[in-house]
């Protein structure tokens, strides 16, 4: 069988999803299950965009709008920029299939972190590109090894900013000094699917860059939004680009639901409001019940933190999903001695940390 495959899919490793609730409910037996393992709004979808959902599900015997005019149009409106600036994709990860498709030859090279999100290199594999590969240095990216990792075959950067799995970030200084470095034909994606959680006061302005360098932003409605089950995200980049994108981008690719429900999750700023509350009074409680239990952490901007349990990360995943709490073992990102745990409402945060107390004593 191995002899029909293609040789770049034959040792790949696939991108191992966080466990859904009722699978575990279904093989343990549990009747209540918590889940802080994927990054998702705990708050759920504003009720804008359940309504809009609502109104539109008469029309789902209909082929989608390809082009996604009125949700371009909303989000030109939002950052103040035009319609044609847009590319909407079926999730991030699509758009980082279109982006590689797009730009990057045969012949030519992606540099990405060791630790990051894993999809760069999974779609890089699977495209049969080559993969540069630069550690972080603590739990940071470092641009200046990453300028020093960049050659004539160079053709695409991935940023993620915020980090995930690590929580931590470029700051403007740092992005522009590293923008300004890199030679002209190289482009940098920068993947913000966690922007809308930060707070910090010098993270990026990068829609601002777009047009000043080789720069294409990537942005989601999966975290901060809450419409992770409607698989929907975009890139913000030079109409010069979004127009050879297109091309590359396959017709209907963003269902109808994500697109109504997007254009109303945009107008509801309430909820995000809310959204970022919750996130940010969680974080503060789990820095102090972690430092109260005498584990490291590394702080984060993002809606989640990477824990160092000093301990096999796979038994404590394994021992707290008995209890019905499902985290993320970081051994897939080659960090067996880290859980990252997903903030969630205040009820979800007191339970994890009983069952993290549980666990670690045994």
């Amino acid at each position: 069988m191995k002899s029909l495959v293609r040789k770049n899919i034959v040792n790949l490793s696939p991108y191992i999803p966080g466990k859904p609730i009722d699978e575990v409910k279904r093989e343990l037996g549990l009747k209540q299950v918590i889940k802080l393992a994927s990054n998702e709004n705990p708050l759920g979808a504003s009720n804008k965009a359940i309504d809009a959902i609502k109104r539109s599900i008469q029309q789902i015997n209909r082929y989608p709008d390809g082009s996604c005019f009125y949700l371009k149009n909303s989000l030109a409106k939002e950052f103040k920029l035009k319609k044609e600036n847009f590319i909407l994709g079926n999730g991030s990860d699509e758009l980082i299939d279109i982006i590689i498709k797009t730009f990057v030859e045969d012949s030519e090279e992606i540099i990405v972190s060791d630790k990051t999100f894993l999809e760069y290199k999974i779609v890089s594999c699977v495209n049969n590109r080559k993969i540069v590969t630069v550690p972080l240095r603590n739990f940071r990216y470092d641009l200046t090894a990453m300028l020093k990792k960049i050659n004539k075959k160079t053709k695409l950067v991935f940023i993620a900013n915020p980090n995930n799995p690590t929580g931590t970030y470029v700051n403007r200084l740092q992005l522009r000094e590293f923008l300004w470095r890199i030679p002209k034909n190289v482009i940098v994606v920068l993947d913000e699917a966690y922007e809308l959680f930060v707070d910090v006061e010098d993270f990026p302005d990068s829609v601002g860059l777009i047009n000043k360098y080789n720069v294409v932003v990537l942005k989601t409605f999966s975290k901060a939004y809450g419409l992770a089950g409607l698989r929907i995200g975009y890139a913000i980049t030079r109409p010069e680009f979004t127009r050879f994108m297109e091309k590359v981008r396959q017709p209907f690719n963003v269902n109808y639901l994500a697109q109504v429900a997007a254009v109303a999750a945009i107008s509801d700023k309430k909820f995000l409001r809310n959204t970022r509350q919750v996130i940010l009074k969680g974080k503060q409680y789990l820095y102090n019940a972690l430092e109260k239990m005498g584990i490291n952490y590394v702080p984060t901007v993002a809606n989640f933190i990477l824990i160092d349990i000093a301990m096999d990360s796979s038994s404590v995943f394994k021992r707290m999903l008995k209890y019905g709490v499902i985290v993320r073992d970081m051994r897939e990102y080659g960090m067996k001695g880290f859980i990252r745990v997903t903030i969630g409402i205040a009820e979800e945060n007191k339970r994890f940390i009983e069952i993290l107390r549980k666990v670690m004593v045994k």
